[in-house]
């Protein structure tokens, strides 16, 4: 007799896109407020007050085409 277990599981992904238009890219302070708000989603998403550091892979920054992309990922059971 087969013994194994199933699982369905619903990945999200939340973005916070910045535009990067060359040849001057993106501002610092544009970064920088994007920064701040997506540290912020991810706190609140899993529970760390705002005076916990957070660990060094919590948001990933992706350049595309013409914008720099911040975002972090999680898994939920569906």
């Amino acid at each position: 007799m087969a013994e194994f277990t199933c699982e369905t599981v619903t990945r999200t992904i939340r973005r916070w896109r910045v535009p990067a238009a060359a040849p001057w890219g993106a501002p610092a302070a544009e970064i920088g407020k994007a920064w701040a708000v997506a540290e912020q989603a991810y706190r609140q998403h899993h529970g760390i007050p705002d005076g916990q550091g957070l660990h060094d892979d919590a948001l990933r920054f992706h350049i595309a085409d013409d914008e720099i992309v911040i975002s972090f990922e999680y898994e939920t059971p569906a």
